[in-house]
């Protein structure tokens, strides 16, 4: 994967207009945000920018939009906020098409370091998702408005959307850059050489609910890693592949043959593979999700109950896993060990992050539901990086190509 891509700092836009792909994929309640960590992210490219004299246009999706537009996922609220944490206004475009005649005009009459926040790109509905059903008439609009590109949205980079990729190639038609920002930068710079290029030892923590979900991220990380260490309800297919008992906890039958070739994969390439000795069980899944008063044993992995469902890692498991991750120098971890939500069930979770607190290792969070839990739990400062992108991040360890940082420009 070639990783050297150009970023802000080597292009100049003194005078240019920029369109910046950001991550403003916020959560709203009631027109507010609830959290504003994707907005704060995105502060440092913006600010280049404008310190640089750029015309500074700045474009993102909200929310799952399918069929245009919709009143609850505009980006008003975000072009308020944004103008509250950079002390200067960003100007709003309320233009359901994105690139229509208010963009255009709004992009004519800026200053340099002015700022004008797009309407959400989803707005364009099929446009933005699939170019190839409009043409790439959104990709060609969106390119119009600007000099320059600068790709900042690593939630969204494993997506070949019109504002993502296909834009990069109508800007570099007519001689434009187009650049990583700075929050790009740090995934590329953390993740991807976690990956390609890691200092070991190397040690892998999955977790999450389904193999499924996981199946290319094992494959590439039991070559890649030197540990490997499995939780969450994924494990339970493991376990059960190894002849175990694992009572009424979550397995996906289908997946056992692929589990038993991981385990004599890691056999041959002479890598550890830890699955949870022990396990924190409960009669079923808690509801409410946070009932503090589940009534719970702790038993051995591979004997649970018929009756009982494995929910968390027990004690002896999270000692092992601390213990793993003391040696290492470069830990990646993805998903929870358990059923984090529940207070009752979020002890093994606990139990790995404040692990990867105590350790001098480069300690990389990706994202989703481990990010959610890290900074939930209170781990989040004590970690090299969170990534930003769930989905992406996830790609990015199953050693996937992503769109959105292929079609930076190399430098």
């Amino acid at each position: 994967m070639a990783l050297n891509k150009k970023t802000v700092d080597d292009i100049n836009v003194k005078g240019r207009r920029v369109l910046v792909r950001c991550d403003f994929n916020v959560p709203l309640k009631a027109g507010e945000i609830t959290d504003e960590t994707r907005i704060v992210a995105a502060l440092p490219t913006i600010k280049k920018l404008i310190g640089d004299g750029g015309k500074v246009i700045l474009c993102s999706h909200l929310g799952k939009v399918k069929n245009g537009p919709n009143e609850g996922e505009s980006l008003k609220p975000v072009a308020k906020r944004l103008s509250e944490k950079l002390g200067r206004e960003v100007k709003f475009i309320d233009d359901d098409n994105v690139t229509g005649d208010a963009a255009t005009s709004a992009v004519n009459a800026m200053n340099d370091g002015d700022v004008i926040l797009l309407q959400n790109t989803r707005f364009r509905g099929k446009e933005e998702t699939k170019p190839e059903d409009a043409g790439e008439a959104f990709a060609k609009e969106l390119s119009e408005l600007a000099d320059d590109y600068v790709c900042d949205a690593f939630g969204s980079a494993h997506r070949a959307h019109a504002s993502v990729a296909v834009v990069t190639k109508y800007v570099r038609e007519k001689g434009g850059n187009c650049a990583v920002g700075y929050l790009m930068q740090k995934e590329i710079d953390f993740l991807g050489n976690a990956v390609e290029n890691p200092v070991r030892p190397f040690v892998a923590i999955l977790g999450g609910a389904k193999v499924a979900d996981k199946l290319k991220v094992i494959d590439n990380l039991l070559e890649k890693a030197d540990t490997l260490i499995i939780g969450g309800g994924m494990a339970y297919t493991f376990v059960k592949a190894q002849g175990g008992s694992v009572g009424k906890s979550l397995v996906d039958d289908e997946k056992l043959d692929y589990c038993k070739n991981m385990m004599d994969k890691a056999a041959k390439l002479g890598k550890k593979l830890l699955l949870p000795v022990d396990t924190v069980a409960a009669d079923s899944f808690p509801d409410p999700i946070d009932d503090p008063n589940l009534s719970t044993i702790i038993v051995k992995t591979e004997e649970i109950p018929a009756d009982k469902e494995g929910l968390d890692i027990g004690p002896d498991t999270q000692k092992l896993y601390a213990e793993a991750v003391k040696s290492a120098k470069t830990v990646v971890w993805n998903g929870p060990m358990g059923v984090f939500e529940n207070p009752v069930l979020a002890k093994g979770t606990v139990a790995v992050a404040q692990a990867l607190a105590d350790t001098d290792a480069t300690t990389i969070i990706g994202g989703g539901d481990s990010a959610a839990a890290v900074n939930n739990l209170g781990f989040g400062d004590k970690m090299s990086h969170i990534s930003t992108g769930g989905g992406a991040s996830l790609e990015f360890l199953e050693g996937k190509d992503l769109p959105g940082v292929v079609a930076a420009d190399n430098k």
